[in-house]
C-alpha cells in the first residue's frame, strides 16, 4: 500500500495514551504526521516530554511533536497523577528525551495540517480537547476539511470515572468539550463504559509485556503502576481506554455496535458537570451528531495490542 491514510494524535501521555501511541505507530494503513499535545493525565511539560519519549523509544523522531494548552479554557482541573505518576509515565525516572518540541502552538499545527492534508486527514483525540476547541475558534471551518475524528472520551449512560457523571477527558475541559461537540457534524465517540466493557485480561497481559521488545521492555516499565492499580481494584480485568479508541480509529472493521445519537456535554450540573449527555429516545429533536462505539471485536484488540508490544 503506497498510500497511508495521514493521522493526527492529539494526547496527554499518561501510560493510556502511550499504549495507544504505540498502537498507531505499529500501524501499516496510517502514518502518524503529528502528535499535538494536552494537558491533562499531567502537566503540559510532563506531557510533552512524555509524547517525545515515546517518539524516540519506537525510533520516530521524525513526527514532530507540538505543545499546546497547559490548561483548560476556563476553569482549573485537577490532573490524573494518582494513576499515571506524578511524571504521566509512572515515575520510573526514565531519562529525558533528546529534542524539544517545535515552537509551533498545537492549535495552529491542527489548522496547519488540515489544509495540508485537505479531506484526507484523520484526528484521534486522546486527551481532553482544548487544543482543539482552540483550533476551532481560529477556524470554524476546521471540520469541513477532517475526513473523520474519533474522540476517547464521555460516559454514555453517566457511569464516569473522575465524577459519579463524568468521564475525565470531558470533565477535565467542559467548555472545550462542548465547542468541539457543538462544532463538528459527526463525531465517533469511544466512551469509558465502552473501555469498561472491554477490559484486557491482566494475566496474558503481563506475558505479552515479557516479549523481547524494546517496545514492550517500555510499556512494561511505565505501566507498572497502572497495572498494580488495575489488579488492586479491578481484578483481573486492566482497563486502557485510549488503546481502545486507536484500536477503533485505525480499525473501524472490528466494530460490533455502534448507536447514532445526538450528545451533548453538561456544563453548569452541581453533581453532573461534563458529563456527556445522550439523547437516546432523541426528544430534543437535534440531529444525531455521535456515533458512539458500544462493542467492539475483542479478539482483534487484543492483538492490536500485542502487534504494538511487539509480542
Amino acid at each position: 500500500m503506497t498510500h497511508k491514510i495521514p493521522l493526527l494524535i492529539d494526547t496527554d501521555p499518561g501510560v493510556d495514551d502511550a499504549l495507544a501511541l504505540l498502537i498507531a505507530f505499529a500501524d501499516e494503513r496510517h502514518e502518524v504526521v503529528a502528535l499535538t499535545i494536552a494537558a491533562g493525565n499531567v502537566g503540559l511539560d510532563y506531557t510533552v516530554r512524555n509524547a517525545l519519549k515515546l517518539c524516540e523509544v519506537v525510533g520516530r523522531d521524525d513526527v514532530p511533536v507540538f505543545a499546546g494548552s497547559p490548561d483548560p479554557l476556563l476553569h482549573p482541573s485537577v490532573d490524573a497523577a494518582h494513576v499515571h505518576g506524578r511524571d504521566g509515565y509512572g515515575d520510573v525516572d526514565l531519562p529525558p528525551p533528546v529534542r524539544t518540541a517545535e515552537a509551533e502552538h498545537a492549535a495552529l499545527a491542527i489548522l496547519r495540517l488540515s489544509h495540508h492534508h485537505q479531506g484526507e486527514l484523520m484526528l484521534v483525540m486522546l486527551g481532553p480537547l482544548t487544543n482543539l476547541a482552540l483550533a476551532l475558534k481560529l477556524d470554524p471551518t476546521l471540520p469541513t476539511r477532517i475526513k473523520r475524528i474519533v474522540v476517547m472520551g464521555g460516559a454514555v449512560t453517566c457511569q464516569g470515572n473522575i465524577t459519579p457523571a463524568a468521564e475525565f477527558n470531558i470533565a477535565f475541559d467542559p467548555e472545550a468539550a462542548h465547542v468541539v461537540f457543538a462544532a463538528f457534524p459527526h463525531l465517533l465517540v469511544s466512551d469509558w463504559e465502552a473501555t469498561v466493557a472491554h477490559g484486557l485480561p491482566l494475566p496474558q497481559a503481563e506475558t505479552w509485556l515479557a516479549a523481547d521488545s524494546d517496545r514492550a521492555r517500555f510499556y512494561e516499565l511505565i505501566s507498572r503502576k497502572t497495572r498494580a492499580l488495575s489488579e488492586d481494584s479491578k481484578g483481573d480485568r486492566w482497563f486502557t481506554a485510549d488503546a481502545l479508541a486507536m484500536a477503533w480509529a485505525l480499525n473501524p472493521e472490528g466494530e460490533q455496535r455502534v448507536e447514532s445519537r445526538p450528545v451533548n456535554i453538561e456544563l453548569n450540573g452541581v453533581f453532573s458537570r461534563g458529563a456527556t449527555i445522550v439523547d437516546w429516545n432523541r426528544q430534543t429533536g437535534q440531529p444525531d451528531n455521535c456515533d458512539l462505539l458500544m462493542a467492539y471485536d475483542q479478539n482483534r484488540f487484543e492483538a492490536l495490542v500485542r502487534h504494538a508490544l511487539g509480542a
